[in-house]
Order: C-alpha cells, then structure tokens, then sequence
C-alpha cells in the first residue's frame, strides 16, 4: 500500500484586499470542526459559534486529519490550509483546531508541525489573529491526548498565537453519538457555547 502523496504549496498571489463588513474568520480542523455522522458542516460547533457572533465562516480541513496525520484524505492541516484557505483575502481571525487525531507520532512531532503551521499562517496574513484550540475530547481523554494538547500549546506561545485548552472541560455522555467520540447536534451546540464563552472571556473576537 502506497502512502499518501506530498502535496507542494504552490506559487501563491498576493492575497487581495476585502471591503469591510461582518468578521470574515477561517477554521481548520478534523471531525468535529466540519461535522460527522448526521451533523453537517454548517450544524458543527464552528458554524455554531459563528451564527452566535454574527461571523462570515469559512470551514476548512477532513475528518481523521491533525497537525501530522493526513488522513484518509491525505492532507494534514498545513495541506489544508495551503490547498483551501491560503489562496483567500486574508481573514480577521484564523482558527486551527485539532490534535484528536495525532496519536502515535510523538507530541513533540506534533508540536513542530504545530509551529511550522502557525510560522506559514503569519507569513501569509501577517495581520490576521490567529487562534489554537486543543485537542477536543468528549469522554476521559487517554495520556497522549494532554501530551499533544501541551506541545501544540507550546507551539502557539511560542507564536504569540492564542490559545484553548476543551480538555478542561466535562461533557455529559448524552451529548456524544453512538460512535463514543463525536458530538452530537446538542453537543455542537454545548461546544459552541464554550467557544464563544472563552473568546468573550478573553477578549478574543475578531471585532473585539
């Protein structure tokens, strides 16, 4: 069996200007960011959390991708990233989301790719505030889950990236779906309003 193919980032425009209006912001993630099973991208906790805060969203990313694991898709989230967001005017806000999906790599590997993502991200859009969120775990995470949670935590410090940690958060058995890991539309919703309690928190709107 093959593995996935590299993908090269191509030779990119200069991203052009955009006119004013609602909060334009981009997320990348796995399963819980474009949905899963019977929830749909625009029921997720991303497209959740922008009907809430009045956001232009543009959804990013495949389930079963991370940071280092490209999936059955074959793109991690650098690919994604140059492949679907890149090439766009350049957002308000940058949300990358993940690290579910990056077990047997080491977290420190996760971590370098963490950083080297987030290095791309602000070459790009220099501007643009970008936002990690941790690994999302709706049952008692394993070990590895906190271990990636701190690298890719240390990568976006060291990026002066925000960050948000789900992981300290406790989540009722009836907002998962019978498949033992991904939220149901209740537990979008519940994910959603995490969300945009942490960004009011900590003053992280894009029109804050």
């Amino acid at each position: 069996m093959t593995g996935p193919v590299a993908v090269r980032p191509p030779s990119l425009p200069a991203p052009a200007d955009r006119r004013t209006g609602a909060p334009l912001v981009m997320i990348i993630g796995d399963s819980f960011t474009v949905g899963s099973g019977p929830v749909k991208p625009w029921r997720s906790y991303a497209a959740e959390a922008a009907r809430k805060l009045g956001w232009q969203l543009v959804t990013a990313g495949a389930p079963g991708t991370g940071f280092v694991n490209p999936g059955l898709v074959g793109r991690t989230f650098r690919s994604s990233f140059v492949q679907e967001l890149s090439w766009r005017p350049a957002p308000d806000l940058l949300i990358i989301s993940g690290g579910h999906n990056d077990r047997r790599v080491g977290a420190e590997r996760v971590g370098r790719a963490a950083k080297r993502l987030l290095e791309l991200a602000r070459a790009r859009w220099p501007r643009t505030r970008v936002i990690v969120i941790g690994p999302i775990w709706m049952t008692r995470p394993p070990r590895w889950a906190y271990r990636v949670r701190d690298a890719v935590a240390a990568a976006a410090g060291e990026e002066k990236a925000a960050f948000l940690d789900p992981l300290d958060q406790r989540w009722s058995r009836k907002l998962i779906l019978r498949d033992g890991v991904h939220p149901t539309f209740e537990g979008h919703e519940r994910l959603a309003r995490w969300l945009v309690t942490a960004l009011r928190e900590r003053g992280l709107r894009p029109d804050a």
